[in-house]
């Protein structure tokens, strides 16, 4: 059944639950993917905001710039991953971070921040910075509808990393002052997605994109982890982009609280490495 991720219409929708099933207007781009199908009203589809479960619905009204639903229940489907993973990487060249964004979607991720890094080739700011993260946003969304996930992953504004690692060390300190019980993620989407109830930062990792000596943890030092009580319910990753991470920005991460880890001894791609990790640790 086709699926739509139609979250202005649905939150509009959810104060008049348990009254009649009201007709709703399709949010646009929902809308058009209805209208390219070539459905017609009477056809059923699958409704989800992004807040938790979904709805079954039909169309009741197709008209050329407006297309209406009507909405016969709520599911509390849920298909996320065990565990919480949020991806910090620098940004790809080219089109690579589409299909990263569009992959790790699939796989689970929770979160994904963007990051501008030394050897990374693309630089964003002001406006142009606010559509490339609308787009991203909108690739997480389609990814979501294609795989069966009710809650889309936020995608994080662009950041210089230096910056991003000095919020880190501060909210590291800050736990630490607190004693309070690592192993949860950080994070406040706007759709938000299931995490653990504990405030602390989650497990954080900062990934080699090849082989390299002085990345003395392996991938098997955190599976044999899982088996214990006290296993991290969330994950922070942070890579480089092609290149990987400069000597500097590996210091001042691991100066933050990150553990380096090595994914074996094959040199991933940019976008391969936060994937693999992705595969690993969900």
């Amino acid at each position: 059944m086709p699926r739509f991720y139609s979250a202005q219409a649905l939150q509009a929708y959810l104060p008049t639950q348990g009254h009649a099933p009201p007709e709703l207007a399709l949010d646009a781009a929902a809308a058009r993917h209805v209208q390219v199908l070539r459905m017609q009203p009477g056809h059923a589809l699958t409704l989800f905001d992004g807040l938790g479960g979904e709805y079954a619905a039909q169309v009741c009204h197709m008209g050329r710039s407006e297309v209406r639903v009507q909405v016969l229940g709520h599911s509390a489907i849920e298909r996320e991953a065990s565990r919480a993973v949020h991806l910090a990487l620098g940004v790809p060249a080219n089109e690579r971070m589409d299909y990263l964004v569009e992959k790790a979607t699939e796989l689970g991720v929770a979160r994904i921040t963007p990051l501008m890094t030394e050897r990374g080739v693309l630089r964003l700011s002001g406006e142009r910075a606010d559509k490339k993260r609308q787009h991203w946003q909108q690739v997480a969304a389609a990814a979501s509808e294609q795989c069966g996930r009710n809650r889309v992953p936020q995608i994080d504004a662009a950041i210089d990393i230096k910056t991003w690692l000095g919020q880190q060390a501060a909210l590291q300190t800050s736990a630490d002052a607190s004693s309070a019980t690592k192993g949860a993620l950080v994070y406040a989407p706007t759709a938000p997605t299931p995490a653990p109830s504990s405030p602390a930062l989650a497990q954080r990792y900062v990934l080699s994109l090849g082989p390299d000596a002085t990345k003395a943890q392996s991938v098997a030092v955190f599976l044999a982890a899982q088996a214990l009580e006290n296993a991290p319910k969330g994950v922070l990753f942070l890579s480089g982009a092609e290149g990987g991470l400069s000597p500097a920005e590996e210091a001042a991460a691991v100066a933050a609280g990150f553990a380096p880890l090595s994914l074996g001894p094959r040199t991933l791609r940019a976008e391969t490495a936060p994937l693999q990790a992705l595969v690993l640790f969900t």
